[in-house]
């Protein structure tokens, strides 16, 4: 019995050592979990408009811990600017993360990067930004263990629930996430269709927090959502004691 309530972890034990006998995953890593629990990660919609992002975001960011800008019609120039609106409203720069485009994260001194499957990978930015906190998107066990041998700081892993914004696509569901916590030694979030109701089961299987778009941002009220959300994370914190 004591051998199969610690098999996850041992398990993920060997798995690293095969990896450092590779020529992998340094072994240095497998201390490094982050073991925080309950992050609450905001992304944006893509559906307002930076003044109106800039004022929710002004409103909740005492209780998320990041404001991630994906973007993707934005200029250079247009994420640059809604970084300094941001700060201009008291948003922390390292609250903020750019997704994707590393060299804007950089030069804004923003808390860190995005990466998803049209950006180099997290090695190649390491190297080119040594300082940037690299987060990684990921949709399969074997991207996600990519990822953490190439030098994410943590993944995003999705969609776990079914979504509207991905209506033909299957959902990866809790056994999934729980494989990809088992199999990384970073931390976790996960993304889609994700609700207060079913946020404590998210956490149970050993993630480290969730990331929400429209279940915050498009609410009728924000801050009720984001309250609602940190209840929930604490709850299912407690849970998995």
């Amino acid at each position: 019995m004591i051998v199969q309530n610690h098999f996850p972890l041992i398990r993920k034990v060997v798995f690293y050592i095969v990896k450092q006998l590779q020529g992998g995953v340094p072994m240095d890593r497998v201390q490094k979990r982050d073991t925080n629990i309950g992050a609450l990660h905001i992304i944006s919609t893509g559906q307002q408009s930076p003044e109106t992002l800039a004022g929710i975001v002004e409103q909740i960011i005492d209780h998320i811990d990041a404001i991630h800008l994906r973007e993707k019609l934005w200029s250079d120039k247009q994420m640059t600017e809604t970084i300094l609106l941001l700060h201009s409203k008291g948003i922390p720069l390292e609250k903020i993360v750019v997704n994707h485009q590393a060299a804007i994260a950089h030069v804004m001194n923003t808390k860190g990067v995005q990466l998803t499957h049209n950006s180099n990978d997290a090695a190649t930015i390491r190297h080119a930004y040594p300082d940037l906190h690299l987060g990684r998107s990921v949709h399969s066990v074997q991207e996600a263990v990519d990822a953490c041998n190439r030098g994410a700081d943590y993944v995003i892993f999705g969609h776990v629930f079914a979504t509207r914004s991905k209506p033909d696509l299957q959902p990866k569901g809790l056994a999934e996430l729980r494989n990809v916590v088992q199999l990384v030694n970073i931390p976790v979030l996960a993304i889609g269709g994700i609700t207060p109701e079913n946020t404590p089961d998210i956490i149970k299987t050993g993630a480290s927090g969730i990331a929400v778009l429209s279940g915050v941002l498009l609410a009728h009220d924000p801050f009720e959502k984001v309250m609602d959300y940190t209840k929930a994370l604490k709850k299912g914190d407690k849970q998995n004691v």
